[in-house]
């Protein structure tokens, strides 16, 4: 079995999750496959001192970036300090980004990436909060603001925080199949198994909570209801408003119309069946509210590219071994 070693990349103000989260779901491998370490992993700061992340935690580096041993994957996390990094920072990224085989970077850790213009003519993403002063900063770069992670050729980046496990999570499943890398998804107790295409909010982060109760209560009866009457009609009936007021106050208060909001909610709750039961795809389709299977089948490939029996195939989660 190859060894793909990883070098983590440390500096003051780091978010201590983009470097922790890849890192668990890497050095997880080895428990799984048995043997050599799969993912040898070293970390370095600038200067081989340890760094200070944003929540005041200290991380041990175990050396500097000069010198270091070329890596198999190069991972850039994000945080405070890679939005005014230091100059040699990036002067390294730029020398060295270029031979490692696989780049990765973790929220913010894009914008070092970019700096370095390591980015440029390249799609990728960032955390939502960013993507635009990514996009404004680095015009040659093709900012994504809506994956939860991007893949271009040897460079995936990633959203914020906790996409950083599912891109890892991604390339364990690219190097050492599905099964590895849902056993190590199971043991993190990450919920999801995300695809990269899933959108960096859920239904009910992307659209805003509306201002006034009558709609607020009808957002957690789609949420709770996916498979009852969930036209304009009856939602606005439970809102005791007139359908075409209703609607309009719903998209004026949460950004979205009932309609695609409902569509959201039913997708959620569909791959979540497909994911974490054993319901067959006709009584997933009557649960989540599409009625048939074939409704549900093109939900699924106008929304993630995949049909429902594909996208378990992919992602529902097998018996968790001991680790």
């Amino acid at each position: 079995m190859p060894q793909r070693p990883v070098l983590v990349v440390l500096f003051d103000g780091v978010q201590s999750l983009d470097v922790t989260g890849p890192v668990e779901v890497f050095a997880g491998v080895r428990h799984v496959t048995g043997g050599p370490d799969p993912y040898p992993i070293r970390t370095a700061s600038l200067d081989g001192a340890p760094v200070r992340t944003r929540s005041g935690l200290r991380l041990a580096a175990d050396g500097p970036l000069a010198g270091a041993p070329r890596p198999h994957t190069l991972l850039v996390p994000g945080g405070e300090g890679s939005l005014d990094p230091d100059p040699r920072l990036v002067d390294w990224l730029r020398a060295h980004g270029p031979s490692a085989e696989r780049l990765v970077s973790v929220c913010t850790g894009a914008s070092l990436l970019a700096a370095a213009g390591l980015l440029d003519g390249r799609r990728a993403t960032t955390h939502w909060a960013y993507c635009d002063d990514l996009a404004r900063d680095h015009p040659a770069v093709d900012v994504d603001p809506d994956p939860i992670f991007v893949r271009d050729g040897h460079i995936a980046t990633s959203a914020g925080v906790t996409a950083g496990i599912d891109l890892a999570l991604a390339l364990v499943e690219e190097d050492h199949g599905r099964d590895a890398a849902l056993v190590i998804a199971r043991h993190l107790v990450v919920f999801l198994r995300r695809p990269g295409n899933q959108a960096q909010f859920s239904a009910q982060l992307a659209a805003q909570t509306a201002d006034r109760e009558p709609l607020r209560e009808v957002q957690r009866f789609i949420t709770e209801h996916p498979s009852a009457d969930l036209s304009v009609d009856a939602l606005a009936a439970r809102a005791r408003l007139s359908p075409r007021h209703f609607a309009r106050a719903f998209r004026a208060e949460t950004g979205i119309t009932p309609g695609r909001y409902v569509e959201r909610v039913r997708l959620e709750h569909a791959r979540r069946l497909l994911e974490d039961t054993r319901a067959g795809v006709h009584e997933v389709a009557r649960a989540a509210g599409y009625g048939t299977p074939e409704a549900m089948r093109r939900a699924f490939v106008k929304a993630l590219g995949t049909p429902p029996a594909e996208y378990r195939r992919r992602f529902h989660a097998p018996p968790v071994p001991t680790l």
